[in-house]
């Protein structure tokens, strides 16, 4: 059975309706801040990343609060990045595939349908590259030369208990990340939903490739959970209220624990 902490790095001042793209009436000029997170992995001798943030020089370069810096948060988990051997990125936005470098030794696991995406014909218009930056693009093209990228077609389990499954819609080549824990399977739902509000209202935030997909993936998401509360949403302040912190650091949420 896994751990997995959610280690929140960055903030965002925004309004309910830019994050969906039918806002609903309730939400409409009602503050929403997003939170961003990356995640860890953890068992017995085993460490796995999922997604790698951002750098503070991009923070200001797009306007986010940057609240510790990702090699900070790790080490606050006592994880050394140039150590880690195996780093999920659930897609290649700006936000989920800054930092490569740090993980020097790192395999990268990324579904071959989003470097496609990120390289191909629909990157030619800029609504579509908005959220990717070209660096942290060639930085996995760069690995990709060192023979330091898997690709994975769909489904694919990267360790005992830890599953990867495209859904696209967000991306083209999105994908989620199935882990077992003790209180059951527990879905990384990453931008597949970027609140639980997209979820339970459905209605999908406004970043989006295919919407249909996007639709599909949360009741893939639910599917493979097992359970609504087993889902757990990309950047959603509400998880800071519903899990517990790591002893002593506010700012890293066990989601291996049950709800509060």
């Amino acid at each position: 059975m896994w751990e997995i902490f959610a280690l929140r790095y960055a903030t965002q001042a925004r309004l309910g309706r830019e994050n969906f793209l039918n806002p609903p009436p309730d939400l409409h000029d009602r503050p929403m801040p997003m939170d961003y997170f990356f995640w860890l992995l953890r068992r017995p001798g085993e460490e796995i990343i999922v997604d790698t943030g951002f750098t503070p020089e991009m923070a200001e370069k797009r306007g986010r609060r940057l609240l510790r810096p990702v090699p900070e948060a790790l080490a606050a988990l006592g994880v050394d990045p140039a150590m880690v051997r195996d780093v999920v990125i659930t897609h290649l936005h700006y936000d989920h595939a800054g930092n490569l470098g740090l993980f020097t030794k790192a395999r990268f696991h990324l579904q071959e349908r989003e470097m496609a995406f990120a390289t191909g014909a629909n990157m030619c218009f800029s609504c579509l590259r908005a959220a990717f930056e070209v660096e942290d693009v060639v930085a996995m093209v760069r690995a990709l030369y060192a023979e330091r990228v898997r690709f994975h077609d769909g489904e694919a389990t990267i360790a005992p208990g830890v599953s990867l499954h495209r859904v696209g819609g967000h991306t083209e080549g999105l994908q989620m990340v199935r882990v077992e824990t003790a209180r059951g399977p527990v879905v990384l739902a990453s931008d597949a939903a970027h609140f639980y509000a997209n979820i339970e209202r459905e209605s999908p935030f406004p970043i989006v490739f295919n919407v249909g997909e996007m639709a599909r993936g949360w009741h893939a998401a639910r599917k493979l959970a097992g359970a609504a509360e087993r889902v757990i949403p990309g950047h959603d302040p509400e998880i800071r209220r519903r899990y517990p912190t790591r002893a002593g650091d506010d700012e890293i949420f066990a989601l291996h624990m049950p709800p509060l």
